[in-house]
């Protein structure tokens, strides 16, 4: 089989490597992919978000699956348009994918179907929302309604701290239209656990648990960012809480957009917070979450061909899926500045030959070199999270480029 993936990031190096190890797959492509997918695939410089170019070039490459990974071609409608020319494509259709793209849509979808969930307002009105912080109590959450890159959420512990992040997303159009409108919504505590599942549509079939750190900085300091690490399984996510999540949160989450004629059919992420009053959702993805990726599929045994194959053609309850017992750790090195301006273009030395799926990487006559804010995960596999935060951090020893920047707490919590 001939297969396209969609995207160049870390999620997409983890995809194509996982996608690799399918003995079905004879050739694979990449669009427009990075410096280390193209030692498994054959990168096409064609931009994730053009819908006409991909189907263009998958029709023409006699393209047998095309795997949508990022949120951005999702939500524009890509597997759709790629229907309409007769091709297979894995992920949810633009209807589908709603449930990540419109915050606002999500949490009125949850209130509908009773899915546990923070309790919040929607605004379009910029002095709306100011008056609603003036007689919120803090801390307060404040979200871009539609996709920032995982950065459009503030965490403001000040009525002065709110008005500034609205004002940027709602005025200044920080991250454009995704913030012309804005949810604002009660602070949860407790631990974040984050839960993908594959799903036909009817059938679901829970991935093991991860846990992602969104700042920049140890200590969970810092702005947000697409994150910096992440390890599998969570501490936190027992088989009791495991069933809950999935009677209280996953099925009706299924069930619920196949009776709103949005049936599902992809890689759905529950990002989840396990407060003191039970498990409540704090935002879903439409596709593999990044970081998490790095850390779940190289705990997947079955192939993954399959499993894809089986959600598009609604039999995934005729396919047994296998995880590997060991657990896993990811550590994003980043470029400096971010998730601010960085640099690009820097050289990277890298002296071990451990597992590292690269985000933000090319390949030019001089060698590898720095693209990106997130540049590379580098990823361990060992008999618990303790022994794989020992093994990665040790071969990150190895690894250099000019302001190299890492968490270095990450797998600690």
């Amino acid at each position: 089989m001939k297969v396209l993936v969609v995207g160049g990031g870390g999620r997409e190096h983890a995809i194509v490597w996982k996608l690799s190890q399918s003995p079905r797959v004879a050739k694979l492509y990449c669009a427009p992919g990075n410096g280390g997918i193209a030692s498994l695939a054959e990168c096409v410089n064609i931009k994730a978000t053009d819908l006409e170019g991909i189907a263009a070039f998958a029709k023409e490459n006699q393209i047998d699956l095309t795997v949508v990974a990022p949120d951005d071609p999702l939500a524009m409608g890509m597997v759709d348009r790629l229907e309409v020319e007769g091709l297979c494509a894995f992920g949810p259709r633009k209807a589908a994918a709603e449930l990540e793209s419109s915050k606002v849509f999500a949490k009125q979808f949850m209130k509908k179907y009773g899915i546990p969930s923070a309790k919040y307002e929607a605004f379009d009105r910029y002095e709306d929302a100011v008056s609603y912080l003036a007689q919120s109590q803090f801390p307060i959450v404040i979200k871009a309604d539609g996709l920032a890159l995982g950065k459009g959420v503030v965490i403001a512990f000040s009525l002065e701290e709110g008005i500034t992040a609205v004002k940027e997303m709602m005025l200044d159009r920080k991250f454009g239209d995704a913030g012309k409108r804005v949810l604002i919504e009660e602070f949860l505590t407790g631990p974040e656990v984050s839960i993908l599942a594959f799903t036909d549509g009817n059938t679901f079939v829970p991935m093991v648990s991860s846990q992602d750190h969104k700042r920049a900085y140890d200590n969970d300091e810092g702005p947000n960012t697409g994150g910096m690490g992440a390890f599998s399984p969570s501490r936190y996510y027992t088989p009791e809480i495991a069933q809950y999540v999935e009677k209280n949160i996953i099925e009706p989450t299924i069930r619920g957009m196949r009776e709103e004629g949005r049936t599902f059919q992809g890689v759905i992420y529950f990002g989840l917070m396990l407060t003191p009053s039970g498990p409540k959702v704090l935002e879903y993805n439409a596709r593999f979450g990044d970081p998490e990726t790095q850390v779940v599929l190289p705990r997947l045994k079955t192939d993954l061909l399959e499993i894809m194959e089986a959600v598009i053609e609604k039999r995934l309850n005729q396919v047994r899926i296998q995880w590997d017992d060991r657990a896993a750790v990811c550590v994003v090195l980043a470029s400096a500045g971010y998730p601010g301006s960085y640099r690009k273009g820097l050289p990277i030395e890298i002296n071990t030959d451990c597992l590292i799926f690269h985000a933000g990487t090319k390949r030019t006559e001089h060698g590898l070199v720095t693209d990106g804010g997130r540049v590379l995960g580098v990823t361990a596999l060992g008999e618990n999270v303790e022994d794989c935060v020992r093994k990665v951090y040790e071969h990150i020893k190895s690894i250099h480029f000019e302001g190299m920047h890492y968490r270095r707490d990450i797998g600690r919590k």
